[in-house]
């Protein structure tokens, strides 16, 4: 893309002078390439510069006065809107190029994203930090869940394991000749050390038994 700048060198109005100079030293300042086009000097550039001004940008009398400015074939304004642009700190866009890295129009372009998107770069940032935080506790939260607590019935099975062995002992050897423990007996003993001992209340029941 070429920036065109059509000017008069040879003008006698001061006040175009002072317009083109005001132009050309902005856009050396903003390092920005263009080519100059005299008018003054070349007829075909007095007819280019003339026929592709568009109606509605050109004076009542239909003759546009320099400077005019146009990146390539595209129009992009007079003095008094490159003025405007330079005002607002949209030149670079008034031209139709993009505004340089760290320049005071991208930040202003940045800002004006920003608003039309409605959120900060910052915090879509930081809401983007916290969502691994977030998966990660959820990850916790699954594994704890997948830890089964232990039911009523392994507690049962844990409790019966222990006793088994217990009411064995409690019963008296072959050689003894003292009469063994019947199972009414056995059921008391059992009933006794779960009452005494504390355990799982659901284990307190008493065994069948007619006598119980």
């Amino acid at each position: 893309m070429v920036i065109k700048v059509y000017l008069a060198t040879a003008s006698g109005s001061t006040a175009i002078k002072k317009k083109q100079q005001d132009v050309v030293g902005f856009l050396e300042a903003l390092k920005v390439d263009y080519t100059e086009f005299d008018i003054a000097t070349n007829e075909e550039n007095r007819m280019w510069m003339r026929e592709n001004v568009p109606g509605e940008k050109k004076p009542t009398n239909g003759i546009p006065l320099p400077p005019q400015i146009f990146n390539d074939q595209n129009y992009c304004g007079d003095y008094d809107t490159f003025f405007n642009a330079k005002e607002d700190n949209e030149v670079f866009a008034f031209l139709g190029l993009a505004p340089p890295a760290g320049s005071k129009e991208a930040q202003l372009a940045e800002k004006a994203l920003i608003l039309q998107n409605g959120k900060d770069p910052e915090e879509h940032h930081k809401t983007s930090m916290k969502e691994p935080s977030e998966k990660e506790e959820e990850v916790e939260h699954k594994e704890e869940d997948a830890e089964e607590p232990l039911t009523e019935v392994g507690f049962h099975c844990m409790c019966l394991d222990f006793l088994i062995p217990l009411i064995s002992l409690l019963s008296p050897s072959q050689d003894e000749e003292e009469e063994p423990i019947t199972e009414v007996d056995s059921s008391c003993v059992l009933i006794q050390f779960l009452y005494t001992t504390g355990n799982h209340p659901y284990l307190c029941l008493p065994l069948s038994s007619p006598e119980l």
